[in-house]
């Protein structure tokens, strides 16, 4: 069972879920790391979502940036949404991100900071595990 679910939405999104998995290796975090486009491939993501049991998700995306919200509109999980720059310096990622309707919440970190994205995750664990105990 991995703690972390890393969901780039494309392979150009690797150097940014490289920079996610690092941190969480070095913070000994189990995690999962998928290249599942929602725009291409929706079925393959409905099935990835349904046999997952991480805690949480962390969905990193440029243009649109549609997987953080779509992702936390099939859970109640926790989803943290990395934008991506590409076009426009990562603003259209970030404001799509940000800006999500009532009812799918996702956590969203700066632009391109997959390390923070980590470094979120962690403090999110911390903090379910202290509520369990």
């Amino acid at each position: 069972m991995a703690d972390v679910a890393v969901i780039a939405g494309s392979a150009s999104d690797s150097d940014v879920a490289d920079r996610v998995c690092e941190v969480l290796r070095e913070r000994e975090i189990s995690f999962d790391r998928a290249v599942i486009s929602a725009h291409r491939d929706p079925e393959s993501l409905d099935i990835y979502l349904k046999s997952s049991d991480c805690k949480v998700y962390i969905a990193i995306a440029g243009l649109s940036a549609a997987l953080p919200g779509i992702i936390a509109s099939r859970t109640t999980k926790p989803v943290i949404g990395v934008p991506v720059s590409s076009k426009l310096l990562g603003l259209d990622a970030l404001l799509s991100i940000a800006q999500m309707p009532k009812g799918v919440p996702v956590a969203c970190v700066g632009v391109d900071a997959g390390e923070n994205a980590a470094l979120l995750a962690e403090r999110i664990l911390t903090l379910s595990r202290t509520i369990e105990e």
